[in-house]
Protein backbone atom coordinates (compact mmCIF):
# COMPACT_ATOMS: atom_id res chain seq x y z
CA UNK A 1 0.00 0.00 0.00
CA UNK A 2 1.32 3.82 -0.69
CA UNK A 3 0.96 6.10 1.71
CA UNK A 4 1.06 9.43 -0.43
CA UNK A 5 0.43 10.25 -3.58
CA UNK A 6 3.99 10.30 -4.70
CA UNK A 7 6.73 7.66 -3.19
CA UNK A 8 9.97 7.36 -3.68
CA UNK A 9 11.61 3.54 -5.16
CA UNK A 10 15.18 2.97 -4.34
CA UNK A 11 16.06 -0.05 -6.08
CA UNK A 12 18.91 -2.46 -4.66
CA UNK A 13 22.61 -2.02 -5.71
CA UNK A 14 23.08 -3.10 -9.05
CA UNK A 15 26.72 -3.62 -10.87
CA UNK A 16 28.05 -3.63 -14.41
CA UNK A 17 26.45 -1.41 -17.18
CA UNK A 18 23.58 -0.65 -14.61
CA UNK A 19 25.74 1.02 -11.69
CA UNK A 20 26.23 3.95 -13.81
CA UNK A 21 22.31 4.29 -14.01
CA UNK A 22 22.07 4.31 -10.19
CA UNK A 23 21.83 8.01 -9.44
CA UNK A 24 18.45 7.60 -12.21
CA UNK A 25 17.23 4.45 -10.51
CA UNK A 26 17.25 6.37 -7.15
CA UNK A 27 15.59 9.69 -8.02
CA UNK A 28 12.73 7.77 -9.62
CA UNK A 29 9.47 8.25 -8.47
CA UNK A 30 5.80 7.40 -9.12
CA UNK A 31 3.24 10.46 -9.54
CA UNK A 32 0.13 9.03 -9.53
CA UNK A 33 -2.11 11.83 -9.56
CA UNK A 34 -0.01 12.72 -13.03
CA UNK A 35 -1.21 9.12 -14.34
CA UNK A 36 -4.54 9.07 -13.61
CA UNK A 37 -5.04 12.64 -15.57
CA UNK A 38 -2.52 11.01 -18.79
CA UNK A 39 -5.77 8.67 -18.33
CA UNK A 40 -8.43 10.63 -18.44
CA UNK A 41 -6.90 12.99 -21.29
CA UNK A 42 -6.64 9.81 -23.55
CA UNK A 43 -10.35 8.99 -22.71
CA UNK A 44 -11.72 12.71 -23.59
CA UNK A 45 -9.24 12.32 -27.20
CA UNK A 46 -10.74 8.79 -27.91
CA UNK A 47 -14.46 10.61 -27.75
CA UNK A 48 -15.52 10.81 -31.06
CA UNK A 49 -17.66 14.23 -31.88
CA UNK A 50 -20.53 13.86 -33.77
CA UNK A 51 -21.22 16.50 -36.89
CA UNK A 52 -23.61 19.77 -36.09
CA UNK A 53 -26.97 19.10 -37.12
CA UNK A 54 -28.04 20.26 -40.74
CA UNK A 55 -31.17 22.42 -40.33
CA UNK A 56 -33.44 19.42 -41.53
CA UNK A 57 -32.59 17.36 -38.43
CA UNK A 58 -33.41 20.42 -35.89
CA UNK A 59 -36.86 20.99 -37.62
CA UNK A 60 -37.16 17.43 -37.11
CA UNK A 61 -36.54 17.28 -33.35
CA UNK A 62 -38.07 20.52 -32.03
CA UNK A 63 -41.12 18.66 -33.85
CA UNK A 64 -41.24 16.14 -32.63
CA UNK A 65 -40.92 17.93 -29.29
CA UNK A 66 -43.66 20.11 -30.30
CA UNK A 67 -45.78 17.07 -30.66
CA UNK A 68 -44.85 15.15 -27.81
CA UNK A 69 -46.34 18.01 -25.75
CA UNK A 70 -49.29 18.17 -28.01
CA UNK A 71 -50.16 14.92 -27.01
CA UNK A 72 -49.50 15.41 -23.13
CA UNK A 73 -51.99 18.27 -23.08
CA UNK A 74 -54.64 16.54 -24.97
CA UNK A 75 -53.69 13.86 -21.86
CA UNK A 76 -54.27 15.89 -19.34
CA UNK A 77 -57.16 17.57 -21.45
CA UNK A 78 -59.16 13.84 -21.56
CA UNK A 79 -58.06 13.04 -18.06
CA UNK A 80 -59.33 16.25 -16.28
CA UNK A 81 -62.53 15.77 -18.74
CA UNK A 82 -63.21 12.03 -17.88
CA UNK A 83 -62.21 12.63 -14.08
CA UNK A 84 -64.32 15.26 -13.19
CA UNK A 85 -66.51 13.29 -11.01
CA UNK A 86 -63.38 12.92 -8.88
CA UNK A 87 -61.01 15.77 -9.20
CA UNK A 88 -63.80 18.52 -9.16
CA UNK A 89 -64.57 18.10 -5.28
CA UNK A 90 -61.02 17.30 -4.98
CA UNK A 91 -59.71 20.69 -6.61
CA UNK A 92 -62.52 22.51 -5.20
CA UNK A 93 -61.54 21.46 -1.19
CA UNK A 94 -58.01 22.74 -2.21
CA UNK A 95 -58.66 25.76 -3.16
CA UNK A 96 -61.14 26.12 -0.25
CA UNK A 97 -58.50 24.94 1.97
CA UNK A 98 -56.30 27.70 1.21
CA UNK A 99 -58.55 30.28 1.90
CA UNK A 100 -59.16 28.16 5.40
CA UNK A 101 -55.66 27.25 6.30
CA UNK A 102 -55.38 30.85 8.37
CA UNK A 103 -58.10 29.94 10.43
CA UNK A 104 -56.24 26.73 11.17
CA UNK A 105 -53.16 28.05 11.67
CA UNK A 106 -54.64 30.77 14.89
CA UNK A 107 -56.60 27.61 15.98
CA UNK A 108 -52.78 25.39 15.92
CA UNK A 109 -51.04 28.83 17.83
CA UNK A 110 -53.44 28.91 20.22
CA UNK A 111 -52.42 25.26 21.15
CA UNK A 112 -55.27 23.30 19.39
CA UNK A 113 -54.39 20.30 18.14
CA UNK A 114 -54.00 20.23 14.02
CA UNK A 115 -56.95 17.38 13.63
CA UNK A 116 -59.59 19.19 15.93
CA UNK A 117 -58.38 22.53 14.56
CA UNK A 118 -58.73 21.46 11.11
CA UNK A 119 -62.09 19.99 12.03
CA UNK A 120 -63.30 23.49 13.70
CA UNK A 121 -62.24 25.37 10.23
CA UNK A 122 -64.40 23.13 8.46
CA UNK A 123 -67.37 23.81 10.89
CA UNK A 124 -66.86 27.68 10.56
CA UNK A 125 -67.44 27.64 6.79
CA UNK A 126 -70.23 25.14 7.03
CA UNK A 127 -72.11 27.63 9.71
CA UNK A 128 -71.05 30.68 7.09
CA UNK A 129 -72.45 29.26 4.41
CA UNK A 130 -75.60 27.69 6.16
CA UNK A 131 -75.85 31.50 7.14
CA UNK A 132 -75.64 32.90 4.34
CA UNK A 133 -78.45 30.54 2.53
CA UNK A 134 -80.69 31.26 5.34
CA UNK A 135 -80.74 34.80 5.38
CA UNK A 136 -80.99 34.80 1.67
CA UNK A 137 -84.01 31.82 2.01
CA UNK A 138 -86.01 33.21 4.64
CA UNK A 139 -87.41 36.67 3.18
CA UNK A 140 -87.29 34.30 -0.22
CA UNK A 141 -90.09 32.26 1.53
CA UNK A 142 -92.15 35.32 1.81
CA UNK A 143 -91.84 35.60 -2.12
CA UNK A 144 -92.87 32.06 -2.92
CA UNK A 145 -96.60 32.71 -1.95
CA UNK A 146 -96.52 35.14 -4.56
CA UNK A 147 -95.61 33.09 -7.43
CA UNK A 148 -99.03 32.32 -8.27
CA UNK A 149 -99.57 35.88 -8.16
CA UNK A 150 -96.28 36.06 -10.43
CA UNK A 151 -97.89 33.78 -13.22
CA UNK A 152 -101.14 35.02 -13.14
CA UNK A 153 -99.87 38.25 -14.16
CA UNK A 154 -97.36 36.53 -16.77
CA UNK A 155 -100.44 34.83 -18.58
CA UNK A 156 -102.27 38.38 -18.52
CA UNK A 157 -99.49 39.84 -19.90
CA UNK A 158 -99.30 36.56 -22.45
CA UNK A 159 -102.41 37.22 -23.71
CA UNK A 160 -102.50 40.43 -24.58
CA UNK A 161 -100.09 38.96 -27.38
CA UNK A 162 -102.90 36.64 -28.71
CA UNK A 163 -103.59 38.98 -32.03
CA UNK A 164 -99.98 38.93 -33.11
CA UNK A 165 -99.79 34.86 -31.66
CA UNK A 166 -102.81 34.28 -34.17
CA UNK A 167 -101.34 36.13 -37.05
CA UNK A 168 -98.23 33.94 -35.98
CA UNK A 169 -100.49 30.69 -36.86
CA UNK A 170 -102.26 31.86 -39.72
CA UNK A 171 -99.16 31.91 -41.28
CA UNK A 172 -98.00 28.70 -40.53
CA UNK A 173 -101.27 27.29 -41.19
CA UNK A 174 -100.55 29.19 -44.73
CA UNK A 175 -97.04 28.07 -45.16
CA UNK A 176 -98.38 24.40 -44.67
CA UNK A 177 -100.95 24.15 -46.84
CA UNK A 178 -98.04 25.86 -49.41
CA UNK A 179 -95.41 22.98 -48.53
CA UNK A 180 -98.01 20.05 -48.15
CA UNK A 181 -96.70 19.64 -44.99
CA UNK A 182 -98.26 17.16 -42.50
CA UNK A 183 -99.32 17.92 -38.94
CA UNK A 184 -96.32 17.84 -36.58
CA UNK A 185 -95.94 15.18 -33.91
CA UNK A 186 -93.88 15.96 -30.73
CA UNK A 187 -92.73 13.01 -28.40
CA UNK A 188 -92.20 13.44 -24.98
CA UNK A 189 -90.15 10.75 -23.65
CA UNK A 190 -90.88 8.97 -20.14
CA UNK A 191 -88.89 10.65 -17.13
CA UNK A 192 -90.04 13.31 -15.21
CA UNK A 193 -87.85 15.81 -13.81
CA UNK A 194 -88.21 13.78 -10.25
CA UNK A 195 -87.41 11.11 -11.50
CA UNK A 196 -84.30 12.71 -13.19
CA UNK A 197 -83.39 14.48 -9.69
CA UNK A 198 -83.71 11.13 -8.04
CA UNK A 199 -81.19 9.27 -10.88
CA UNK A 200 -78.63 12.56 -9.90
CA UNK A 201 -78.92 12.46 -6.23
CA UNK A 202 -76.96 9.66 -5.38
CA UNK A 203 -73.74 11.07 -7.37
CA UNK A 204 -74.01 14.72 -6.12
CA UNK A 205 -74.01 13.75 -2.48
CA UNK A 206 -71.35 11.42 -3.17
CA UNK A 207 -69.17 14.32 -4.63
CA UNK A 208 -70.41 16.49 -1.35
CA UNK A 209 -68.80 13.65 0.87
CA UNK A 210 -65.55 13.76 -1.60
CA UNK A 211 -65.61 17.27 -1.01
CA UNK A 212 -66.04 17.51 2.89
CA UNK A 213 -63.72 14.58 3.17
CA UNK A 214 -60.64 16.30 1.25
CA UNK A 215 -61.40 19.46 2.46
CA UNK A 216 -60.90 18.16 5.78
CA UNK A 217 -57.85 15.96 5.46
CA UNK A 218 -56.11 18.83 3.60
CA UNK A 219 -56.37 20.87 6.30
CA UNK A 220 -55.45 18.32 8.55
CA UNK A 221 -51.96 17.05 6.85
CA UNK A 222 -51.12 20.44 4.92
CA UNK A 223 -47.81 20.70 7.16
CA UNK A 224 -47.12 17.32 6.25
CA UNK A 225 -47.22 17.29 2.64
CA UNK A 226 -45.34 20.48 2.42
CA UNK A 227 -42.64 18.77 4.42
CA UNK A 228 -42.80 15.68 2.12
CA UNK A 229 -42.93 17.11 -0.90
CA UNK A 230 -39.89 19.83 0.21
CA UNK A 231 -38.29 16.43 1.41
CA UNK A 232 -38.28 15.35 -2.38
CA UNK A 233 -35.25 17.67 -2.96
CA UNK A 234 -32.07 17.07 -1.64
CA UNK A 235 -30.83 20.58 -2.71
CA UNK A 236 -31.02 23.44 -0.74
CA UNK A 237 -31.33 25.59 -3.46
CA UNK A 238 -34.39 23.39 -4.68
CA UNK A 239 -36.00 23.23 -1.58
CA UNK A 240 -35.70 26.95 -0.97
CA UNK A 241 -37.74 27.23 -4.20
CA UNK A 242 -40.78 24.59 -3.23
CA UNK A 243 -41.00 26.50 0.17
CA UNK A 244 -41.43 29.78 -1.40
CA UNK A 245 -43.98 28.24 -4.26
CA UNK A 246 -45.92 27.02 -0.88
CA UNK A 247 -45.92 30.57 0.62
CA UNK A 248 -46.61 32.72 -3.24
CA UNK A 249 -49.56 29.68 -3.59
CA UNK A 250 -51.48 30.82 -0.27
CA UNK A 251 -50.35 34.18 -0.56
CA UNK A 252 -52.00 34.99 -4.23
CA UNK A 253 -55.14 32.39 -3.44
CA UNK A 254 -55.98 34.49 -0.12
CA UNK A 255 -55.97 37.52 -1.72
CA UNK A 256 -57.84 36.54 -4.94
CA UNK A 257 -60.52 35.80 -2.96
CA UNK A 258 -60.56 38.46 -0.60
CA UNK A 259 -60.73 40.81 -3.85
CA UNK A 260 -63.64 38.66 -5.29
CA UNK A 261 -65.56 39.04 -2.15
CA UNK A 262 -64.99 42.57 -1.69
CA UNK A 263 -66.52 42.83 -5.73
CA UNK A 264 -69.24 40.57 -4.81
CA UNK A 265 -70.62 42.87 -2.20
CA UNK A 266 -70.03 45.99 -4.29
CA UNK A 267 -71.75 44.32 -6.82
CA UNK A 268 -74.86 43.49 -4.14
CA UNK A 269 -74.98 47.02 -3.11
CA UNK A 270 -75.23 48.58 -6.16
CA UNK A 271 -78.37 46.30 -7.62
CA UNK A 272 -79.53 46.84 -4.27
CA UNK A 273 -79.83 50.71 -4.38
CA UNK A 274 -80.32 50.63 -8.21
CA UNK A 275 -83.34 48.40 -7.69
CA UNK A 276 -84.38 50.54 -4.75
CA UNK A 277 -84.54 53.77 -6.80
CA UNK A 278 -86.98 51.65 -9.80
CA UNK A 279 -89.16 51.57 -6.69
CA UNK A 280 -88.55 47.14 -6.66
CA UNK A 281 -90.06 46.08 -3.34
CA UNK A 282 -87.00 44.38 -1.34
CA UNK A 283 -84.58 45.60 -2.63
CA UNK A 284 -81.80 45.15 -0.33
CA UNK A 285 -82.52 41.04 -0.25
CA UNK A 286 -82.35 41.29 -4.55
CA UNK A 287 -78.67 42.94 -3.95
CA UNK A 288 -78.03 40.46 -1.42
CA UNK A 289 -79.09 37.70 -3.52
CA UNK A 290 -77.29 39.08 -6.95
CA UNK A 291 -73.41 39.27 -4.88
CA UNK A 292 -73.96 35.61 -3.95
CA UNK A 293 -75.14 33.81 -6.92
CA UNK A 294 -72.29 35.93 -8.44
CA UNK A 295 -69.52 33.80 -6.77
CA UNK A 296 -71.30 31.18 -9.52
CA UNK A 297 -69.96 32.70 -12.84
CA UNK A 298 -72.62 32.81 -15.97
CA UNK A 299 -74.79 30.64 -14.13
CA UNK A 300 -75.83 32.56 -11.12
CA UNK A 301 -76.46 35.83 -13.00
CA UNK A 302 -78.83 34.11 -15.36
CA UNK A 303 -80.86 32.89 -12.46
CA UNK A 304 -81.13 35.95 -11.21
CA UNK A 305 -82.41 37.53 -14.23
CA UNK A 306 -84.77 35.30 -14.08
CA UNK A 307 -85.83 35.85 -10.70
CA UNK A 308 -85.95 39.56 -10.92
CA UNK A 309 -88.20 39.13 -14.28
CA UNK A 310 -90.40 37.68 -12.01
CA UNK A 311 -90.66 40.29 -9.49
CA UNK A 312 -91.05 43.03 -12.38
CA UNK A 313 -93.90 41.47 -13.24
CA UNK A 314 -95.78 41.98 -10.14
CA UNK A 315 -94.01 45.57 -9.60
CA UNK A 316 -94.40 47.18 -12.44
CA UNK A 317 -98.09 47.75 -14.83
CA UNK A 318 -96.76 47.76 -17.87
CA UNK A 319 -95.21 44.02 -19.12
CA UNK A 320 -92.67 46.10 -20.80
CA UNK A 321 -91.75 47.29 -17.65
CA UNK A 322 -91.46 43.93 -16.12
CA UNK A 323 -87.85 43.59 -18.12
CA UNK A 324 -86.38 46.89 -16.36
CA UNK A 325 -84.81 45.17 -13.01
CA UNK A 326 -83.13 42.43 -15.08
CA UNK A 327 -81.88 44.48 -17.98
CA UNK A 328 -80.71 46.81 -14.73
CA UNK A 329 -78.87 44.04 -13.11
CA UNK A 330 -77.51 42.52 -16.18
CA UNK A 331 -76.23 46.13 -17.31
CA UNK A 332 -74.36 46.32 -13.48
CA UNK A 333 -72.89 42.95 -13.95
CA UNK A 334 -71.88 43.34 -17.21
CA UNK A 335 -69.81 46.45 -16.11
CA UNK A 336 -68.65 44.19 -13.03
CA UNK A 337 -67.36 41.07 -15.15
CA UNK A 338 -66.47 43.05 -18.56
CA UNK A 339 -64.42 45.77 -16.76
CA UNK A 340 -63.98 45.49 -12.87
CA UNK A 341 -63.11 42.06 -11.92
CA UNK A 342 -60.53 42.44 -14.98
CA UNK A 343 -59.13 45.11 -13.73
CA UNK A 344 -59.14 44.71 -10.10
CA UNK A 345 -57.86 41.40 -9.84
CA UNK A 346 -55.53 42.03 -12.86
CA UNK A 347 -53.96 45.20 -10.72
CA UNK A 348 -53.61 43.24 -7.39
CA UNK A 349 -52.24 39.89 -9.21
CA UNK A 350 -50.61 42.07 -12.19
CA UNK A 351 -52.30 39.35 -14.46
CA UNK A 352 -53.35 40.03 -17.98
CA UNK A 353 -57.09 40.43 -17.82
CA UNK A 354 -56.93 38.29 -21.27
CA UNK A 355 -55.59 35.36 -19.29
CA UNK A 356 -57.55 36.13 -16.86
CA UNK A 357 -61.10 35.63 -19.49
CA UNK A 358 -59.22 32.59 -20.98
CA UNK A 359 -58.69 30.47 -17.95
CA UNK A 360 -62.46 31.20 -16.54
CA UNK A 361 -63.72 30.20 -20.14
CA UNK A 362 -61.67 27.09 -20.29
CA UNK A 363 -62.27 26.01 -16.85
CA UNK A 364 -66.07 26.81 -16.79
CA UNK A 365 -66.36 24.98 -20.50
CA UNK A 366 -64.38 21.79 -18.61
CA UNK A 367 -66.10 21.40 -15.57
CA UNK A 368 -69.11 24.19 -15.10
CA UNK A 369 -69.96 26.33 -12.44
CA UNK A 370 -67.16 24.44 -9.92
CA UNK A 371 -64.62 25.01 -12.97
CA UNK A 372 -65.59 28.33 -13.10
CA UNK A 373 -64.91 29.13 -9.07
CA UNK A 374 -61.97 27.63 -9.55
CA UNK A 375 -60.14 29.07 -12.96
CA UNK A 376 -58.38 31.70 -11.47
CA UNK A 377 -56.87 29.79 -8.53
CA UNK A 378 -55.67 27.88 -10.99
CA UNK A 379 -54.36 30.58 -13.07
CA UNK A 380 -52.43 31.71 -9.51
CA UNK A 381 -50.90 28.66 -8.62
CA UNK A 382 -49.64 28.26 -11.79
CA UNK A 383 -47.58 31.37 -12.11
CA UNK A 384 -46.63 30.82 -8.38
CA UNK A 385 -44.94 27.79 -9.55
CA UNK A 386 -43.74 29.82 -13.10
CA UNK A 387 -42.06 32.76 -11.07
CA UNK A 388 -40.01 30.71 -8.93
CA UNK A 389 -38.85 27.88 -11.35
CA UNK A 390 -38.69 30.31 -14.71
CA UNK A 391 -35.67 32.75 -14.58
CA UNK A 392 -37.10 36.69 -15.09
CA UNK A 393 -40.23 36.06 -14.61
CA UNK A 394 -42.15 38.27 -12.07
CA UNK A 395 -45.71 38.26 -13.10
CA UNK A 396 -47.47 38.58 -9.87
CA UNK A 397 -44.89 40.37 -7.81
CA UNK A 398 -45.29 43.78 -5.67
CA UNK A 399 -41.94 46.41 -6.12
CA UNK A 400 -40.50 44.93 -2.71
CA UNK A 401 -40.78 41.08 -3.77
CA UNK A 402 -39.42 41.53 -7.42
CA UNK A 403 -35.96 42.90 -5.41
CA UNK A 404 -36.18 40.21 -3.46
CA UNK A 405 -36.04 37.90 -6.15
CA UNK A 406 -33.03 40.24 -8.04
CA UNK A 407 -31.21 39.22 -5.72
CA UNK A 408 -31.31 35.35 -5.88
CA UNK A 409 -28.72 33.49 -6.87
Amino acid sequence: MFQSARTEVHPPALTGEMGTDLPRFRSLTFNWKACVMRVEKRKRQSIMRLPPKSTVDVTLTRGAQAAIMFLGFLSLLFALHFGSFFLAPVTLAIVVGLMLSPIALRLENAGIRPEVSSLLAVVVFVVVVSFLVAAIAAPLASWAGRVPQIWGELQLQLTNLSEPLATIRSVREQVRAVTGGSEVTLSVEEGSPVESFAALAPAFLAQVVMFFASLYFFIATRHQTRLAVLRMFSGRRLRWRMAHIFRDVEELVSNYLLAITIINAGLGIAVGVALWLLGVPSAPLWGALAGTLNFIMYIGPAVMAVVLFGVGLTSFESFSGSFLPPIVYLLLNGIEAQFVTPMVIGRRMTLNPFLVFLAVTFWLWLWGPVGGFIAIPALLILMAVARNTIPGFEWGLTQERRRQYSRLP
